[in-house]
């Protein structure tokens, strides 16, 4: 099979003809169909993640159907269409794990990451941490909803019944997150930088009631704010908008450094947290939000060979919506 590996940090993926791989007990072997390009790729690739394991297959928004299954797996799963996303394996026995919060666990494995990804033609999986794919889903158009659809649900989750939400920096998360916040009937303001007009436009005509340079303030205070962005500078300023008792939420797995800002910006029992991974629950509820709040994803397409110009293409910024490779 073929598959774009990423050898050291700093470096363009390689292609590679690779053997097919074996699908262990519990795993599915997984022939991809199409593969989303998130910016944690890009991390991955700068060396950002320190958990990381190289050489690797990128990818971690993968759409694929199941041509072999593990000693342990029911012959049913094959033929059946699945997605794979970021979390991969966890122990199953830590506090975190016990407690319903597996995204946390110290022993976790992620997709593209310390297991190989959906850069190839071919991939393998653990059966309990895979999602089956609604039919009414395309390949192209799931693919994004594994981390971009997935890692947006949970921040909205955790801005809970926030009217008034922002949304710091418009990519592939944000133009997912805006469509279930409308869903939601919240009132979405979007942030962008501050020369990005051609995003502003995007947001309005995804249903932003007001979107605008960052460093602005929004026309009405801010119940939540959600950084999709990996820029650290974005958090007092998300702070700045925010109500008394308001949160701000960084869903990145990757940020600048925060800048000092002072406390009385986070005063008035305003929050500030962190989205860390996703878990198998966040999926279940995702899926089942969609069979009533349908969203669209805007996808640029990209081949399997040409994973370096796509990566090059979401560094640059100069599309909207969602990257998909398809072998």
């Amino acid at each position: 099979m073929r598959a774009m590996v990423l050898h050291s940090p700093g470096q363009p993926l390689q292609r590679e003809e690779r053997p097919v791989p074996e699908p262990g007990a519990r795993q599915l072997l997984i022939k991809v169909l199409a593969c989303g390009v998130c910016r944690t790729d890009l991390h991955l690739l700068d060396g950002e993640l320190p958990q990381a394991v190289l050489p690797r297959v990128p990818g971690h928004e993968i759409v694929g159907e199941v041509t072999a299954v593990g000693g342990d797996v029911a012959p049913e799963w094959i033929g059946r269409r699945v997605g794979v996303p970021w979390l991969g394996w966890t122990c199953g026995e830590c506090s975190f794990c016990r407690s319903g919060r597996e995204n946390l666990c110290d022993q976790a494995q992620f997709t593209g990451c310390q297991l190989d990804g959906g850069y190839a033609e071919y991939t393998v999986a653990d059966s309990r941490f895979c999602f089956p794919i609604p039919d009414t889903l395309s390949d192209q158009q799931a693919a994004p909803l594994l981390c971009a659809g997935l890692i947006g649900f949970r921040a909205l989750q955790m801005a809970r019944d926030a009217r008034h939400l922002g949304l710091y920096g418009f990519g592939a998360a944000a133009h997912l997150a805006i469509q279930i916040a409308r869903g939601r009937h919240q009132q979405v303001y979007a942030f962008t930088r501050p020369e990005d007009h051609e995003s502003q436009a995007y947001a309005r005509k995804l249903g932003a009631v007001w979107a605008g340079p960052s460093d602005q303030l929004p026309p009405h205070p801010l119940d939540a704010g959600l950084i999709f962005a990996p820029v650290g500078a974005l958090v007092p300023m998300a702070l700045s908008a925010t109500v008394k008792g308001g949160c701000v939420i960084c869903a990145g797995i990757h940020m600048s450094d925060i800048p000092a800002f002072p406390y009385r910006l986070l005063w008035g029992e305003r929050s500030l947290r962190s989205v860390a991974n996703l878990t198998r629950e966040d999926g279940t509820a995702f899926f089942a939000e969609l069979q009533h709040t349908p969203v669209h994803c805007d996808i640029t397409r990209f081949a399997l060979d040409d994973a370096n110009q796509a990566l090059a293409c979401l560094r640059s910024g100069r599309f909207n919506g969602a990257i998909v490779l398809t072998p």
